[in-house]
């Protein structure tokens, strides 16, 4: 029976490390989204595989969560033109209104990041722009922390 638990445990564990991208690119886009959740320890752990590239790992990282990123801004191009004084968007619409576009490039950080995007779509702020500059703040959140992983800081 041990013999048995330990080949499909195994098994499992090859599966895994060979999907391993693809866990981390929906890792990052779920994390990106209003749900919550992380993509961080994902990245690390790939990265811990050896497997691929670190360019690789932190390409795949970048384009989940931009994905992630632009679903909410699709979500917020869908929300009506009310929103509640306090909620969390209202307050990412300040900060776009203020810092404009460039505040994307913060959409990787917790709590306010989800709502920025959120708030770039409900504002109907250019696409491309918004894609490019959340691609940029994430692929550099990323990137740095490729970078402490293999020691560089």
């Amino acid at each position: 029976m041990l013999a048995a638990f330990n080949d499909a445990f195994q098994s499992l564990a090859l599966w895994f490390s060979d999907s391993a991208l693809w866990v981390l690119f929906f890792s990052g886009f779920l994390s990106a989204t209003l749900l919550p959740g992380g993509s961080e320890a994902g990245l690390l752990a790939v990265l811990n595989l050896k497997q691929f590239t670190p360019l690789s790992v932190v390409l795949v990282a970048t384009l989940g969560n931009t994905l992630g990123g632009m679903t909410n801004y699709g979500l917020g191009w869908c929300l009506p033109s009310r929103l509640d004084k306090e909620s969390q968007a209202n307050k990412a619409l300040k900060w776009l209104n203020k810092y404009g576009y460039w505040s994307l490039f913060f959409s990787w950080l917790p709590v306010i990041g989800d709502p920025l995007c959120l708030a770039a779509g409900w504002l109907r702020m250019r696409f491309w722009q918004c894609l490019g500059i959340i691609f940029i703040g994430k692929a550099l959140r990323y990137s740095l922390l490729a970078a402490i992983f293999y020691g560089f800081f």
